[in-house]
């Protein structure tokens, strides 16, 4: 069940904006809007679950599976050193937004970065950004 007060809820169901990467019946990915790096990315499920404890398996099997193409695309579109993957689940691991997902976070340099931004990025930056790695993506 959509949770109304979930902002990922929310973006699923188009009542909030979000840069789109690729959607399907079961996943959403968009750039971050307050990203650790340009190309910062999130693939959410579409069903709501607080964090992998809640989630069913096939789900998280799906959102791992699209990260393989996705990052590619990134590398593609933004020529990135590296990639972090990173997946928090409760506050005490740094999650923030309670409902499932995954940080595909370009890297330039050598990792160390925070998880999450500080600042938010301007949308039309975010848009180049959405648009370079959506061209990059292909069929899959």
């Amino acid at each position: 069940m959509p949770d109304e007060h979930c902002i990922f809820c929310r973006m699923v169901a188009g009542d909030v904006h979000c840069h789109r990467l690729y959607e399907d019946e079961h996943c959403l990915a968009f750039l971050d809007h307050s990203p650790a790096s340009p190309g910062h990315t999130l693939i959410i499920t579409k069903r709501h679950y607080d964090d992998l404890f809640t989630a069913e398996a096939s789900d998280v099997a799906r959102v791992a599976a699209l990260s393989v193409p996705l990052a590619g695309a990134i590398d593609r579109a933004l020529g990135c050193a590296g990639l972090r993957v990173q997946q928090l689940n409760r506050a005490a691991a740094g999650q923030s937004v309670f409902h499932y997902h995954m940080h595909l976070i370009p890297q330039q340099t050598v990792a160390g970065g925070a998880a999450h931004g500080r600042h938010r990025a301007a949308g039309q930056a975010l848009a180049r950004i959405a648009e370079q790695i959506r061209a990059e993506m292909g069929e899959f």
